[in-house]
């Protein structure tokens, strides 16, 4: 009996620090000192303590830094419009030459106001689409994607996100495995090789009223953006 005991107290203690955490970092400060925006277009404000998201397109405000392994947090709170809105959080991000410039495409943690309500899925922004839940025609894994953990998209995880209220998203990528969390319900766990390492990216889908005329009604807003990288 002390082998054993002797056994899984070397697994508990090799299980704890096979992986630590580095210091938790704010990502916002007055001057989005840690963004860049590799668009021509999309504006981005600090504003008392957040960080206010507008564009006549869809767009991607960027980090500098390329992050790996990761805990991501982040408030989110979408703005009660009329017209089409929607948000996420691109991770792992990699960013492209396009026709018009560039371009972010990767992993989204996606907020979908919409009445599908797939607040906390899984897109693969630019290229395979939804990776989870799985649609009927949007769907285009490939060989990368190994395997989802849950099964079908539930009431629970589409009961997740509160409409008009700030929603919390919690991102952890450890290697393969990325868990999307949205207000501490798991919404997504899969395992997908495609990229290892990226840019964040924080969302605005764009705003036909603010590219018709100014109206700066569809603001998306976030606060609390913190990260933790993850030393294997």
């Amino acid at each position: 009996m002390t082998g054993i005991k002797s056994y899984l107290a070397i697994f508990f203690v090799f299980s704890v620090t096979a992986c630590t955490t580095t210091q938790r970092v704010n990502l916002l400060d007055p001057q989005l000192s840690r963004f860049d925006n590799v668009y021509s277009f999309g504006q981005a404000r600090f504003i008392d303590g957040e960080l206010h998201l507008i564009s006549s397109s869809n767009w991607f405000l960027t980090t500098k830094q390329r992050y790996s392994n990761f805990i991501l947090t982040a408030d989110i709170k979408m703005p009660n419009v009329d017209e089409y809105s929607n948000s996420g959080i691109i991770f792992r991000g990699q960013i492209e030459k396009d026709k018009g410039g560039k371009r972010v495409v990767g992993y989204q943690a996606e907020i979908d106001p919409s009445p599908r309500r797939w607040s906390g899925g899984l897109f693969d922004q630019g290229r395979r689409k939804w990776l989870y839940p799985e649609h009927p025609k949007r769907s285009h894994k490939d060989n990368d994607f190994i395997k989802s953990h849950l099964p079908s998209w539930s009431e629970l995880q589409a009961g997740a996100y509160k409409p008009d209220e700030w929603n919390s998203l919690r991102v952890v990528c450890d290697g393969a495995s990325i868990k999307i969390f949205l207000n501490d319900v798991l919404t997504t766990h899969v395992e997908d090789i495609k990229d290892d390492e990226g840019v964040i990216g924080f969302q605005h889908h764009g705003s036909k009223s603010y590219k018709r005329s100014g109206l700066r009604d569809n603001v998306v807003r976030f606060k609390n953006i913190f990260i933790q990288e993850l030393k294997q």
